[in-house]
């Protein structure tokens, strides 16, 4: 039963998706503990993920244990959850993927509000991640940026000074770390998932 329900979880994350390389998905608990209406957690791994025109290079979700309705899954419908449930994780993106996204129309003008922001320049260009940096270019001028995690949201501070931008969030996620290692752009958090 626990493999059945976790098929059907990685086609409907799929179907959600624009793209997804590789998904690993993990049910936590027993057959007869889901009988009873109680998972124990979900675990997830995906690779190079497009969702909603977004480039996500990685990402790595634990949830907390989740009540869940199964009789009405039995009778081919929808799951239904009891209640709400927490999500840890991560996600990383590449310079490249960051690009492309805030390149694309539904990002478009998220991406020259940072250059206009930043830099003064519209339209943004280029996204590169060199070091600890985050550089942002348009028209010729880059400016290079730190990640940082503030009050539970991203923001971008220029490397030389103070000025910063706050990106527009979801409130339900809560940002606890922003890095660059390796080349990506690291994200670290929990959310709050409601029924």
């Amino acid at each position: 039963m626990l493999n059945l329900l976790a098929s059907g979880l990685q086609a409907w994350i799929r179907q959600q998706c624009e793209a997804v390389e590789s998904l690993e998905l993990q049910l936590h608990g027993s057959a007869l503990g889901l009988l009873r209406g109680r998972l124990e957690g979900v675990s997830l791994v995906a690779r190079r993920v497009i969702y909603s025109s977004l480039e996500i290079e990685m990402v790595e979700l634990r949830s907390s244990a989740i009540q869940v309705q199964l009789g009405n899954l039995l009778k081919g419908q929808a799951l239904q959850l009891h209640q709400a449930f927490q999500i840890e994780g991560y996600v990383a993106f590449t310079a490249a993927g960051l690009c492309r996204s805030l390149c694309m129309p539904q990002w478009r003008g998220l991406g020259d509000q940072l250059a206009e922001t930043l830099l003064g320049l519209t339209p943004l260009q280029e996204v590169r991640i060199e070091r600890d940096r985050l550089i942002l270019q348009a028209q010729g001028m880059s400016c290079d940026t730190l990640p940082e995690a503030v009050d539970g949201h991203l923001e971008l501070r220029r490397a030389e000074g103070e000025q910063r931008v706050a990106l527009p969030g979801d409130p339900n996620i809560q940002i606890s770390e922003a890095n660059l290692e390796g080349r990506l752009l690291q994200l670290h958090g929990n959310a709050r998932v409601w029924p």
